[in-house]
């Protein structure tokens, strides 16, 4: 896209919001970079060049914006289509893979050599994995010293930051204001009451439109006691961090999601944050996803009547797989009593002074040493569960934001008891393939004949070439369709 300079300016000059976070402008004279969207007047085009990513601008020496603030803009949508390394290698640098392993630790989950990885970004993304990482540090920094009392020093490696005069210098450099300015501007402009002590409170932003009524009723309809509930307007959970453990409420708003965190170590911050953009699938491109299906007649009176609808995935990819094998063939309801189970028996415990949350979901780990007996499973289910926790636990199968979609796949089909539905199902929703596609799915099937499509697998997956590469999408607008509670928000 950045390579394309005539579409970019029509972007910047209409202040087209769909393109934020896809590419952003760098203003010549004033050394200044802003996302399309900025509010001020468009500098002259002969001024203007474009990068791909905030990190190239700052390693050719702009700082951002003190207006449109393009740090924060929703991340690119390409990341959530692609299954390339490059891809592969952004999601797991937006988890703060870099700051926690480095550079060889990034290229060990990737499969690759360092060379190969930097080589790979800086021609793409004009800037390598430590430049990409060091602008993610930067926001970070800025969200803590805006939104929490924080000392500057514990902001610094909370951040991800060696020293604290790397934090003093990158802060300044990056906004053209050092920590104490940025802190005292954010005092000077705030309206909202300060946050409860221990928590962050942020803002998520998103491309418009986004219809939250199958997104968050999916998540709250599927909750697993103490794991995950709907309160006060707000899906809230328990997170397994990299440094601790957190809680996190996230609640709708019409133009940002609204995310309350409670981490027990602020290190933690970049991986919530990334876990629970994920989680709701706030870096798609819904007029993209939209415009594709709206091309099948049967599938535009769907899309038109409740535009924007998300993929629900999961923070965990390996908590989903256990869930989605807990889930075959039984109801709903009959899945959260099975998960309920395992996580009283084998979670760990957890204080929730504001609701009612009480555990972690149990790690491959702690279920590798299932007994048997104690599933109140058929014989057939209990033996996929246990190859499968086996599998997670001991490393022959790595399911998160560095698996290749395909491969993954492979590797499920070879476990007993998954079948396509199950493998597709953990595609969509754990690994975020947006081209997953449930053709067997009952729901899908009642849908599909109630609209006049093909309702046998064979001949609907024929009709449905016609939605790639957005067919985990079609899902949604084919299972809301139905009255079940996954399909709305809870009163």
């Amino acid at each position: 896209m950045h390579t394309d300079t005539e579409r970019c300016v029509r972007a910047v000059q209409s202040k087209d919001a769909r393109f934020d976070g896809v590419f952003f402008t760098a203003v010549r004279t004033t050394r200044i970079y802003c996302r399309p969207s900025c509010p001020v007047v468009p500098p002259k085009v002969e001024n203007m060049e474009f990068h791909p990513s905030a990190a190239s601008c700052q390693r050719a020496g702009f700082r951002a914006c003190k207006r449109c603030r393009p740090d924060t803009s929703p991340g690119s949508p390409q990341w959530n289509v692609r299954a390339d390394a490059v891809a592969r290698a952004m999601r797991l640098i937006q988890d703060g893979v870099v700051d926690r392993e480095g550079v060889p630790g990034l290229a060990a989950k990737l499969g690759y050599s360092t060379r190969q990885i930097e080589r790979q970004l800086l021609a793409e993304l004009g800037a390598g994995p430590l430049a990409l990482a060091r602008a993610q540090r930067a926001q970070t920094a800025r969200l803590l010293i805006e939104t929490t009392p924080l000392p500057m020093a514990e902001i610094a490696f909370a951040a991800g930051f060696a020293s604290i005069r790397t934090f003093n210098d990158t802060v300044r450099e990056v906004f053209a204001l050092t920590p104490g300015e940025l802190r005292s501007r954010a005092a000077g402009s705030r309206t909202a009451p300060p946050a409860t002590p221990g928590t962050i409170t942020l803002r998520l932003p998103f491309r418009a439109p986004l219809n939250p009524s199958n997104l968050f009723g999916h998540l709250a309809a599927t909750a697993v006691p103490g794991v995950e509930e709907w309160r006060d307007g707000a899906y809230r959970r328990t997170l397994s961090l990299p440094y601790g453990h957190g809680i996190v409420a996230l609640a709708p708003r019409p133009d940002h999601v609204l995310c309350r965190l409670s981490l027990t170590d602020p290190r933690d911050l970049t991986h919530a944050i990334s876990r629970c953009r994920w989680l709701l699938d706030l870096d798609a491109d819904p007029v993209a996803v939209d415009e594709q299906l709206r091309t099948d007649p049967l599938l535009a009176a769907l899309v038109d009547a409740a535009p924007g609808r998300r993929v629900p995935r999961t923070v965990d990819a390996a908590e989903f797989a256990v869930r989605a094998v807990l889930g075959q063939q039984v109801s709903t309801a009959a899945a959260r009593t099975h998960a309920a189970r395992l996580v009283t028996a084998h979670g760990v415990p957890v204080d929730d002074p504001e609701g009612g949350l009480t555990h972690l979901f149990p790690s491959p780990g702690a279920l590798a040493g299932l007994d048997p007996g104690n599933l109140a499973l058929p014989g057939s289910r209990r033996t996929t569960l246990l190859t499968l926790v086996g599998a997670l636990a001991g490393g022959s199968l790595a399911l998160g934001p560095e698996s290749d979609w395909d491969e993954a796949r492979a590797r499920l089909l070879d476990l007993p008891g998954f079948g396509p539905w199950t493998t597709e199902v953990i595609a969509m929703r754990a690994l975020g393939d947006p081209d997953a596609f449930l053709p067997g799915d009952l729901g899908v099937r009642r849908a599909a004949e109630g609209l006049g499509l093909p309702a046998t697998p064979a001949a609907l997956t024929a009709r449905a070439a016609h939605w790639r590469p957005w067919r985990a999408y079609a899902v949604q607008y084919l299972w809301a369709t139905d009255a079940h509670p996954i399909n709305h928000l809870p009163a």
